[in-house]
């Protein structure tokens, strides 16, 4: 939001530097992003001077060049080549001097040098309208009246404005800031609490009494909808004309950076700006049958607004409509029939105060955000439409002419009263962690706009205004007194407070803590992603928990798992040339389940994702790609790590797997790992190889709760590895063989793992497996007689129940 310097200065009595109001408006919470200066006229016609032409000839080698010799004030007349044909002795004339940089109506800013044309010296330019900024004519250069002062700066003659403009940061929240009004307000209480006066004061201008109406004409105002218009305020203005602004109008609004259109219309902007308050102004010829009626109209209803667009309407979209026909979509748009011409002689000032939920579906449905919309969805001030109504009309009077010829409508059904609310000064003080004088503290207040009701010994009533949106509790006044007082005021309590948290019961921090530095140590890093993504990346979407009012189609769901955030955060580092990755997030997933009293569902997941190479470039020439192996170790030793040693596993169904594992403990699905199919990596333009898994996180909690950590001796016998290799049904997983050992000799067999698999076109359906098992006894050294006869039940146990042949 812009803020015009100079137009503050007409609402507040303040001399202060730009700077230092800079600085009290950020303390305040209205951050000042920036500070621009403005002009008038670009650049300000610096080194640009009123010059007397006291020669002029003809350049003897360019018979298109004159000669000039020009005085400008400083003594030593210039010496200037003029290509324009219209220069002559005795004329008074803009002179750009050396060292002056030109900002013409098109084109790029030129610096003015000294050089030589065609031989000449020049040292200097006579300007035309266009080359200074100041219009369009190239024809001749600019002939000023005969009585002008020699060396007059061309910026006093033609008034240039010189203006400072705060760029505000302003936070949702702060609709009572978004005028000039409101920060002249909130400057007006900052420096009464800085000084301990009351003398600084917020006023609005130009709210002289209007004369009498001449009756002449007359609009009836309906209100059909109140919920969605608490107010509706409507003047008539007849024998207006429409035309350009006058250089003051242009120039604040040109300050903010808006374009002025005529002066009906530039008026409407200036005081939105200036008050808070959108109005619009309608050309009266259009509203047929002198009727305005604010209601809804019919879902698919066909509507052309100013920009030329034909809409079709929401049944839920509030409209401002003559007797037969819907004129302007109400708090956002016009339409591009009853808006204001060059043929408009009376115009219809419309001043409201519209519900922000309905202007903010509206302006959303419609991709519609105006300088009103802006300001209704957050909040207006009912209190302020009558006023801005007058603000207006004693502007047209003043600019277009005119006279009132409907008096003020104003439509109010039920008043809206202000917020009443209790506040104690302990409790203020207590918050802040500073006692304030009861003195400050109420200058503070009132100096907002808030009232007093009454006064007791420990506090205060208030009834606070509606334009206070976020103003509603005890809590939010302290933050406004707080605010105001300085948050740099406050000093650093020399006494910390600090309640001890037991973390020993604190689980889900500590396995998140051990899981973090667990994968950290591992080449793992941490991301944190949106908790909304877009419905089409889930292929099931029924159990989906939908935005009602999504800031795009992008971001329309809660995620139910975490694997889309993930896949984005691997796309953006893969087009970064950043292609060996390894990722963890710990996050939250939601969906919907019916069968539940609380239907909403949020569940805590663990994800992995890891794609390239398992190791960075090295030069021991390691560059083996990740696979659904390398992350199912991870996971493993993970589990392990955990105290979680007794699950099963079997083939994964996830929706995003081309194939992959999934983990079972107690019947609970605990991890699902495996390859991200080509159809979701194909949305995110990833073209390598991706694993996901994805952990359960309250059943890791729940198994490290159960956690016992046991110490034994070293052994003190040798292990012995021996080892098999069998070719197996293509059908017959690892996890079988390994359960199948486990369970067939559990005294001395203490590990099997797999170390080969081969398959090929002459093994058929047949594939080979090579395993390892490591067996140790805890009394003796193994005998070699005791090792062959485990490892012939073994080999008995594979045989008879998978079928396994030796190789």
């Amino acid at each position: 939001m812009k803020i015009s310097y100079n137009w503050l200065k007409t609402l507040i009595n303040i001399d202060l530097p730009a700077e230092e109001v800079s600085v009290l408006l950020t303390d305040a919470g209205l951050e000042v992003e920036a500070l621009e200066c403005f002009e008038s006229i670009k650049g300000g016609l610096k080194g640009v001077v009123v010059g007397h032409v006291l020669e002029c000839s003809k350049h003897p080698d360019a018979d298109k060049l004159s000669i000039t010799k020009v005085d400008v004030g400083t003594g030593e007349p210039l010496n200037i080549v003029c290509g324009a044909p219209n220069v002559a002795a005795g004329q008074k004339v803009l002179v750009a001097t050396v060292g002056a940089t030109l900002y013409p109506s098109s084109g790029e800013p030129l610096e003015i040098k000294k050089a030589k044309i065609r031989g000449a010296a020049s040292e200097g330019m006579i300007c035309a309208e266009d080359e200074i900024g100041i219009g369009a004519s190239h024809a001749g250069i600019l002939i000023l009246p005969a009585d002008t002062k020699v060396g007059l700066e061309a910026a006093n003659y033609f008034k240039v404005e010189r203006d400072v403009v705060f760029e505000i940061g302003l936070t949702p929240n702060r609709s009572d800031a978004a005028s000039h009004y409101g920060v002249a307000r909130d400057l007006a209480a900052i420096l009464n609490a800085k000084n301990n006066v009351t003398t600084f004061e917020a006023r609005l201008i130009g709210l002289n009494e209007l004369p009498d109406a001449t009756g002449l004409n007359k609009v009836d105002i309906e209100i059909m909808n109140a919920d969605a218009c608490k107010r509706y305020t409507g003047l008539v203005v007849s024998g207006v004309e429409v035309k350009e602004s006058p250089d003051w109008l242009k120039n604040r609004l040109q300050s903010i950076g808006l374009r002025p259109i005529n002066n009906i219309v530039d008026i409407t902007n200036f005081v939105l700006h200036e008050t808070g308050q959108p109005l619009h102004a309608f050309n009266l010829e259009q509203i047929k049958g002198n009727k305005v009626i604010v209601d809804t109209v019919c879902e698919g209803t066909r509507f052309t607004t100013l920009d030329g667009t034909e809409r079709n309407l929401k049944a839920s979209d509030l409209m401002i409509s003559n007797s037969t026909e819907p004129m302007c979509i109400a708090g956002v748009f016009g339409g591009i029939k009853s808006g204001v011409n060059e043929k408009t002689s009376s115009v219809f000032i419309e001043s409201a105060y519209f519900d922000s939920g309905y202007v903010r579906r509206t302006a959303k449905h419609h991709a519609l955000k105006t300088d009103a919309s802006f300001r209704f969805e957050r909040g207006t001030d009912p209190e302020m439409t009558v006023n801005a109504a007058i603000r207006a009309a004693n502007l047209i009077m003043e600019i277009a002419g005119g006279r009132i010829s409907m008096g003020i409508n104003d439509v109010y059904p039920e008043k809206l009263g202000p917020v009443k609310i209790a506040f104690s000064y302990n409790y203020c003080n207590d918050l802040i962690g500073k006692s304030i004088d009861k003195g400050i503290v109420k200058n503070i207040i009132t100096s907002l706009g808030i009232i007093i009701d009454h006064e007791g010994n420990d506090g205060l009533l208030l009834e606070v205004p509606k334009y206070k949106t976020d103003v509603t509790r005890a809590a939010d006044v302290v933050e406004e007194v707080m605010r105001v007082y300085g948050y740099n005021n406050i000093e650093t309590s020399k006494q910390i407070t600090y309640t001890a948290f037991n973390e020993e019961k604190n689980f889900d921090r500590i396995v998140e803590e051990r899981v973090g530095g667990f994968l950290t140590s591992n080449g793992f890093n941490e991301t944190m992603n949106l908790s909304l993504t877009k419905e089409s990346n889930h292929a099931k979407t029924d159990d989906l928990v939908k935005v009602v009012n999504p800031l795009s189609n992008d971001l329309n769901v809660l995620r139910g798992d975490l694997l889309f955030g993930g896949l984005e955060s691997l796309a953006y580092n893969i087009n970064r040339k950043q292609a060996n990755l390894k990722f963890y997030e710990i996050g939250k997933v939601y969906h919907l389940d019916d069968l539940k009293e609380f239907k909403y569902v949020e569940d805590k997941h663990l994800s992995l994702l890891v794609t390239g190479t398992t190791f960075n470039e090295n030069h021991y020439g390691l560059n083996q790609n990740v696979d659904l192996n390398y992350l199912k170790s991870v996971v493993e030793n993970l589990l392990k790590a955990l105290g979680i040693n007794n699950f099963t596993s079997s083939e994964s169904s996830f929706h995003a797997f081309d194939y992959g594992l999934s983990y079972q403990l107690n019947k609970n699905t605990i991890v699902e790992i495996g390859s991200v199919n080509k159809t979701h990596l194909n949305k995110f333009d990833i073209k390598q190889s991706v694993f996901y898994a994805q952990l359960n996180w309250s059943a890791l909690v729940k198994a490290y709760k159960k956690l016992k950590v046991t110490f034994v001796e070293l052994p003190l016998y040798p292990s012995v590895r021996r080892d098999l290799a069998m070719l197996l049904d293509k059908t017959v997983k690892y996890e079988q063989l390994k359960a199948l050992a486990l369970n067939t000799e559990r005294k001395l067999l203490k590990e099997v793992n797999l170390f080969d698999v081969y398959e090929g076109e002459k093994l058929g359906n047949k594939k080979s497996y090579a395993l390892s098992f490591i067996l140790q006894s805890e009394d003796a050294t193994l005998t070699d007689k005791q090792i062959e006869k485990v490892m012939e039940k073994l080999i008995e146990s594979y045989k008879s129940t998978f079928g396994a042949e030796l190789r």
